[in-house]
This record gives structure tokens, C-alpha cells and sequence, in this order.
């Protein structure tokens, strides 16, 4: 059997940088690329086991480093040309929408179905029409005036190609009025007055509402004076099976009275479409081919295709995708309208804050675009409702971001170091990227650590990253510790941050606390979205940076990941 030592770890670091840790499952199958049989699977994988315990105990400093050496034994079989499944009727000019509704800004979860829309209509060279979809919703759920620039600055932002101009469901109320007027001529609408408990109850029994039998001449009446009509009172619905095994497809709402202000047009209507009625009317008017939508619009679905059918419209393709929850976000109020609440009050600093994981969020977070549009082209088009990792998009922006970004320390409850008996260094030469040649000079004068770093190895010793050795103290007192040096020999020993000549800094993590420290002095060169990583504590994107009555300036960032 060959010797398969050096592609082994190269594998097994590659895997550990990666995801964290490395995993003899996941490093065996790329051994076969190698020359490999199955039936050496045996007497290789005690070798595999060691060297990825091995692998695992290294610092990522020491993966990073080893990895520089071993990549090349990298081999990685040539992908296939990468595409998104096949759609069916494909015959001329497709066109797709997206028709996000404004009620605060896109995030992770819904820009997935609206991104897959988009990504087909590259695939396809086909027209993509974007719709504010905003007509008056629930009571709960209400339109934000700042989100219409929000959302168009996602998917800009996310290098969406939509038609233009922007439509706006706002500005084609008389259409819809129009097409109603037909159904009520074609028998298929009715005025209902009954209240909501009334309709509800006559569903669930499916009894046909007393308002359903009346005249074509009295319905288009009481259609008309449903204009000035009291909001609440009546609500126009579609005729269909009473005894459907569906409760919620028995005679539907198409449009409710609502005296609410609409942002863009004020109090010029007060009749409603529902969000079927003006779908199915848009989808044939505007010549959608092809729908792309979430498994919890199917009811909808069956509705516009009622409605197509009454008009003997042709269908568009419809094709439902599963929902997806983002694993990994704790806490997170990943929902547009949940979010909402927090927003107005006050409780987040803006639909920025990295607890709404909006898009917006991810972009100051320093999450890149084309790693949304990566993480959403690996999902697919799932059919069932999936479960993805929040790291699944972290990898990928790490992938991203990771050459370009320059290495720097900080220490969070700063603990200063008294060290004894050690060399006369006034300066040191710290590696900008552990990939790169160039490094940078620090003046060496107070050494600090961090106070976790201190508890988890004092009493042993440890190296100071790039610079020598010391032997901590057993205790600190008043934010001080003793520590003795050992020797500058880059021992494989754990390795902890430190900072010398410092600037105070403070990072805003995901769940909107701030982590305060004191950070090397050379970050003062950065520019305002300068994507950085923090060594042994994640990536993370310079913002700015603030003045403080007490400490002075603070350099400002927001975490990313790991």
C-alpha cells in the first residue's frame, strides 16, 4: 500500500480550516482520488484516525501555517459544469417575478425564494419582474414606508437583474376592480355580510353564506356601494365548492374594505384585493411563465388556478419550494414582521441590527453578496422544508474572504503581564496573513492578555503568538499576572493573543452586545469596510469609529464569524 501520510493531512487540515474540526469520515473518500482501494480501507484508517487527532489538536494558527505546505497535495476532482435543475415549459420567453411584500427588510430566510427566482432568470436569459406587493395587509402585518428602499437596495446589493420600472401593486387597484366586476358578471363573486366569526363557522360546517344567492344585479349594487360601505362590513368572495375537503379553499375572500393610509397613495382606496386575487390577474396580464414560490403559498396556488380557469387562462408553471430555518441563529427574530415590533420601538438600532439578519445586516457584518447568492445556488430548489446550518454560509464567505483579509490581536478584559527574565525586544515582526510574506513591526512596551486566555492556561506555559515563550502565573491580582520567560523556539504549545502598543476597540456581536478590548495599533490604518480577522476570534468588519467622553476614541466593528 502506498504512503498516503501528506494527502491525509493536507486533507485533514483543509477540513479542519474548513469547519473547525476535522473528521476521518470526511477525509477517507477523497483518499480514492489517490489511488486508494476498498479494500485497504482497513489498514488505512488507524493512520487516518492519528493524524486527524493529530490535526485537531493544532491551533488554527498551526493549520493555517501547515496547510501552506501540504496544500498541494490537494487533488480535487473536476466538478461538473454546476447548474440549477431543468424547469419544465421552457418554450420561448420565459419571464419570472419576485414580489416581495413591505413590511420591513428582506433577510436571510424569504431573500432565499426571491434569489432562486432570480438565479433562474440568469439560467434562462429570461425577464425577471420585480412587484412591491403592496397592497393593505393584516393589522399585524403592516407596510413600513422605509422598507420599499430597503428591499431595492438588497437585491441591487445582491446584483438582482430585474426589469424596470419597479411595479407597484399600489397602482393597478382599478385593474383589479375591473376583473372583479367580471367575476361578479360571470356568477363567480358574491358580497358577503356576514362577520368573521359567521364566515369562519359557516366554513368549518360548509354551509353556503345567505348573501351567496344573490342577484347579478343586486351583487354588482352592493359591489359598488362596498366603496363607501363601513370598513369591516363586507368583503367580496369567490363562489366555489361549499363541501370542499379544504375549509380554507370554501368561498375565499378576494377583497376587504380597509380605511388604513397606505404610504405611497394615501386614503385614494379603500377596497383591498387579497393577495390571490391580485396575483391571479398580474400572472396573466403580465405574462409570468413561471412561478416560483414557498410551500406555504399553496392554498394561493389553487386559487389563481381557479380563477385562470374561470377566465380559461392559460397556467403558468408552478413550482413550490420548501422553507428553510436557518440552524445556528439563537435568538434571532428571523421574520420581517416579528422584527417589525422591535424596530419601531427602539429595541434595535435599525433593520442593520445584526438580530434581524437582514440583508442589510449581513452586508455591514461583512458578509459579501455573492456568498448569499452561493449559499442560496447550493440550497436548490428543495422541495420539502429544510434545516440549514447558518455555518453553511459562513464557509462559504469564508472561502471568500479569507486571502484578502489581514491578521490582527485584540484582548478582551485586558489582563497586563509582568514578565520576568525575558529578551530585550523592542519591536516585533508580526506575519499580516499567513499566506503572505509581508509582515508588519509592533513597538513592544506593555504586554497584555486576555483575562479568558489567562484562566484557561495559567500556570502553564504558552506561546505569545509570533513573539516568544512564557510560564504564566497560578492567579492575577487587580488585572496583573507574573509570568516567566521560557524561550523564543516555537514550541507546540498553545499559542494566546496579546497587544502591546494598543487603541481601545469594541465588536458588535450577532446577538447585539458589544465586546470591549484593546487592539494593536496598526488597525488605526484601516478603511471604513476593511473585512479583518481578529486571530482566534473570527472575521469581523471595520465601521468606524466613535468618541468617548472617557476613553477617547473607540474603533468600531461587527463580527462576522468565525
Amino acid at each position: 500500500m502506498e504512503d498516503f501520510s501528506k494527502e491525509i493531512r493536507a486533507y485533514a487540515l483543509k477540513n479542519a480550516l474548513e469547519f473547525g474540526k476535522s473528521n476521518s469520515g470526511k477525509v477517507l473518500p477523497k483518499l480514492f482520488q489517490h489511488g486508494l482501494r476498498k479494500e485497504e480501507i482497513g489498514s488505512i484508517m488507524p493512520l487516518v484516525n492519528r493524524i486527524v487527532e493529530d490535526v485537531n489538536g493544532l491551533s488554527k494558527e498551526e493549520a493555517e501555517s501547515e496547510f501552506v505546505r501540504y496544500r498541494n497535495f490537494i487533488k480535487e476532482k473536476e466538478e461538473k459544469e454546476r447548474s440549477l435543475p431543468e424547469l419544465s415549459n421552457m418554450s420561448g420567453k420565459m419571464v419570472f417575478r419576485i414580489a416581495p411584500f413591505p413590511s420591513g427588510a428582506l433577510h436571510l430566510g424569504n431573500a432565499k425564494t426571491y434569489l432562486l427566482n432570480a438565479l433562474y432568470a440568469e439560467k434562462y436569459n429570461a425577464r425577471l419582474l420585480f412587484f412591491m406587493d403592496d397592497t393593505i395587509g393584516s393589522e399585524e402585518k403592516q407596510i413600513m414606508p422605509d422598507s420599499y428602499d430597503l428591499i431595492k437596495e438588497a437585491f441591487d446589493w445582491l446584483n438582482v437583474k430585474y426589469d424596470k420600472p419597479i411595479i407597484y401593486k399600489s397602482d393597478r387597484l382599478e385593474i383589479y376592480y375591473k376583473y372583479a366586476e367580471e367575476l361578479i358578471k360571470k356568477e363567480k363573486a358574491y358580497v358577503c355580510y356576514c362577520s368573521q366569526n359567521e364566515l369562519r363557522k359557516n366554513r368549518e360546517k360548509g354551509k353556503e353564506c345567505k348573501h351567496r344567492i344573490f342577484s347579478l344585479t343586486e351583487n354588482l349594487a352592493r359591489w359598488r356601494l362596498m366603496f363607501e360601505a363601513k370598513e369591516g362590513s363586507a368583503v367580496l368572495r369567490l363562489k366555489t365548492d361549499m363541501k370542499n375537503p379544504d375549509p380554507a379553499f370554501r368561498d375565499r375572500v378576494l377583497f376587504k374594505i380597509s380605511d388604513r393610509e397606505h404610504p405611497r397613495i394615501g386614503k385614494k382606496y379603500r377596497v383591498w384585493p387579497t393577495l390571490e386575487m391580485s396575483w391571479a390577474i398580474d400572472d396573466h396580464l403580465l405574462g409570468i411563465t413561471h412561478i416560483l414560490r414557498g410551500n406555504d403559498l399553496m392554498i394561493e396556488t389553487v386559487m389563481e388556478k381557479y380563477m385562470w380557469d374561470i377566465f380559461d387562462w392559460r397556467h403558468p408553471e408552478t413550482i413550490h419550494t420548501g422553507l428553510i430555518r436557518i440552524e445556528g441563529i439563537e435568538g434571532a427574530k428571523v421574520s420581517k414582521s416579528k422584527a417589525q415590533k422591535e424596530v419601531k420601538s427602539g429595541a434595535f438600532v435599525g433593520w442593520d441590527d445584526p438580530r434581524t439578519w437582514s440583508i442589510q445586516s449581513l452586508k455591514r457584518r461583512g458578509v459579501r453578496a455573492e456568498a448569499i447568492r452561493e449559499f442560496v445556488f447550493e440550497i436548490g430548489l428543495n422541495k420539502q422544508d429544510i434545516v440549514i446550518p447558518i455555518d453553511s454560509l459562513y464557509s462559504i464567505n469564508r472561502k471568500m474572504i479569507d486571502a484578502s483579509s489581514l491578521r490582527y490581536s485584540i484582548v478582551s478584559e485586558p489582563v497586563e503581564l509582568e514578565v520576568s527574565n525575558k529578551p530585550a525586544i523592542k519591536k516585533a515582526s508580526v506575519p499580516i496573513h499567513p499566506d503572505k510574506k509581508e509582515v508588519r513591526t509592533i513597538k513592544i512596551d506593555k504586554l497584555f492578555i486576555s483575562k479568558k486566555d489567562f484562566e484557561e492556561f495559567k500556570g502553564k506555559e504558552i506561546r505569545l503568538l509570533h513573539l516568544y515563550n512564557i510560564k504564566l502565573a497560578d492567579e492575577a491580582k487587580k488585572n496583573m499576572a507574573k509570568a516567566e520567560f521560557t524561550t523564543v523556539d516555537n514550541k507546540k504549545i498553545s499559542k494566546i493573543n496579546w497587544v502591546s502598543d494598543f487603541i481601545i476597540a469594541r465588536i458588535l456581536m450577532p446577538d447585539g452586545k458589544w465586546i470591549s478590548g484593546l487592539a494593536e495599533r496598526s488597525i488605526e490604518k484601516l478603511k471604513i469596510g476593511a473585512v479583518i480577522q481578529f486571530e482566534r476570534f473570527g472575521f469581523c468588519r471595520f465601521d468606524g469609529k466613535i468618541e468617548n467622553e472617557k476613553s477617547g476614541e473607540i474603533y468600531e466593528f461587527w463580527f462576522g464569524h468565525k
